[in-house]
């Protein structure tokens, strides 16, 4: 088992107490323990960062930086990289709040405009029943699924406080337009889910397009998010159509646009490979036996089929 030293130990409690810090907060104190600028010497704060993500392995935790999609700022926190009974003793949350959570999150991703958001209200009125487990005995003869009292009995006052609580955790976000959005936690924690059940990703950087802009042409699946947008189109000096199938891309972006060329990937050196992005999207149900933790933690989610929206649908 690869030794860390007491710095290592300053950096992974650090996360795990203050939750996700920004890129900006994470490399002072990077820079602080170790005298080394992560700007500078790139190689020595990636090297730091794999020797404990081979430590945290073999507790299966492990550091992650991962991009919010909506404001673009990079952040690191440590995920849980299972979801098992073990890990459920970690939740403070109840299992009609769990279920809300789902319910938010599929919904967030089946929006078929990219926008990332559904409006307060919609969550408020997101049926729980829909997180009941299938699959069971009664259902395989035929009966009828029983829903578990917790989620009957959810009322709307128990929802919105419990809507705070995710906001306030970092699971959830609002808008300024005061919408529900995903909060940084579900950045990090969702990635294995994200790609798993198929969520469409962005056509720059391949991680999922939760958040993103769409090609103009109705026929093309690609999304980007805005952050791509500004760096892809600054690269190619007045080029500006999709690369899939020309269509020309209404993109208007600020008059002196800051490009980073050497973007730190939202995967960490412990991820596995990008996996190919699928033509077609599908999207599946969070699986009943994910959690989301109010400590830093994963929800590896395997999931159900989905109904699924079109953006032809989504404008009506």
């Amino acid at each position: 088992m690869t030794e860390l030293n007491t710095k290592h130990h300053t950096l992974i409690q650090a996360l795990l107490s203050r939750g996700p810090l920004t890129e900006d907060q994470f490399h002072r104190m990077f820079s602080d323990l170790t005298g080394e600028n992560p700007g500078v010497r790139r190689k020595a704060f990636d090297d730091y960062l794999l020797k404990i993500n081979k430590a945290l392995s073999y507790v299966q935790f492990e550091l992650r930086g991962c991009r919010n999609q909506y404001d673009g700022q990079v952040y690191y926190g440590v995920v849980n990289n299972v979801s098992d009974e073990e890990s459920k003793l970690g939740t403070t949350y109840s299992v009609a709040q769990i279920a809300f959570y789902k319910a938010i999150i599929e919904a967030i991703v089946q929006e078929a405009a990219a926008q990332g958001t559904i409006s307060s209200n919609d969550a408020l009125n997101l049926r729980l029943e829909n997180q009941v487990n299938i699959g069971t005995s009664s259902q395989s003869q035929g009966g009828p699924v029983p829903i578990p009292p917790a989620l009957k009995n959810f009322s709307m006052s128990q929802k919105e406080k419990t809507l705070d609580e995710f906001v306030q955790d970092k699971w959830l976000s609002f808008t300024a337009e005061g919408h529900v959005g995903l909060g940084v936690r579900s950045f990090l924690d969702l990635r294995s889910w994200f790609r798993n059940n198929d969520v469409p990703s962005c056509e720059v950087c391949n991680e999922a397009g939760v958040k993103a802009v769409l090609c103009q042409n109705e026929g093309c699946t690609v999304r980007i998010h805005q952050y791509c947008l500004g760096k892809l189109f600054a690269k190619r000096k007045g080029e500006r159509v999709c690369q899939r199938c020309g269509t020309q891309w209404q993109y208007t972006g600020p008059k002196a646009e800051a490009v980073e060329d050497d973007e730190p990937d939202c995967a960490t050196q412990s991820q596995p490979p990008v996996e190919p992005k699928s033509k077609k999207p599908r999207t599946n149900r969070i699986g009943d036996g994910d959690i989301v933790e109010s400590s830093s933690s994963q929800a590896s989610l395997p999931g159900r089929n989905l109904r699924r929206s079109t953006r032809k649908s989504i404008r009506l």
